[in-house]
């Protein structure tokens, strides 16, 4: 998998703070399958692309399939049963003769019904929503890799690609904790160019590997030269 890695190296002066970052996508997305299957097609075209509303990976759904149409067909014929069974119903209260023995079972078998239908309407929305899974579409979205190969098969949780929203761009930096609050108050440079850009999210934990420091991360307005380095200065 093709990873950004974040190289930023921090200078400290009198009058300004500078800070070199790597310009990245707005967001990134490693997307793991929640189905099982054989994958039967990858769309290896679409990679170092722009995907839009297309399919990427398709997952042997046959079965499910056909399962979902037995499946369908079992759920018609179970509602068709429970119109009968009421009608009967209806008819046993309406004749005194009808013992309250009867009445109650008919009643039983009734609920019964409605149960198994109840059952039915799950593994029928259960089965169109995994078949509808192992689909992959993506729209709007820069497809980095895809990792599985037509003929792998994927369990739940197995990586299925890497892709970027590429409509935004954004840049992360590590402020010193002691004077950070100072920051947002100052005007933002990037390469030396005066921007009217602020401080988007400022993460008031220490970061993991920059231990004296508060991760920042700014937005930038346009889409910029993904991986290029920038100076960003505070002043």
């Amino acid at each position: 998998m093709k990873i950004l890695i974040l190289f930023i190296i921090t200078i400290t002066s009198l009058f300004a703070s500078q800070f070199y970052a790597v310009v990245q996508p707005i967001d990134t997305y490693s997307v793991k399958s929640s189905v099982s299957g054989s994958v039967i097609k990858v769309y290896s075209d679409m990679e170092a692309k722009v995907v839009k509303n297309n399919y990427i990976i398709k997952i042997d759904s046959e079965v499910d399939k056909i399962d979902l149409k037995q499946s369908q067909l079992k759920l018609n014929n179970l509602k068709a049963i429970l119109k009968i069974e009421k009608d009967t119903l209806d008819s046993f209260n309406r004749v005194s003769s009808k013992s309250k023995f009867d009445k109650d079972n008919q009643k039983i078998k009734v609920l019964n019904i409605s149960l198994s239908i109840s059952d039915m309407e799950i593994k029928v929305a259960t089965l169109s929503d995994k078949i509808d899974k192992k689909s992959v579409k993506v729209n709007n979205l820069y497809i980095a890799e895809i990792i599985v190969k037509k003929g792998d098969y994927v369990n739940p949780g197995t990586a299925l690609y890497t892709a970027y929203d590429i409509s935004k761009s954004k840049l992360e930096i590590f402020l010193p904790i002691e004077n950070v609050e100072s920051y947002s108050s100052k005007t933002i440079y990037i390469d030396d160019k005066k921007t009217d850009l602020k401080i988007n999210r400022l993460h008031k934990v220490a970061d993991s590997k920059h231990i004296s420091s508060y991760k920042c991360e700014i937005i930038l307005d346009t889409k910029h030269n993904f991986s290029k380095v920038v100076k960003v200065t505070f002043k």
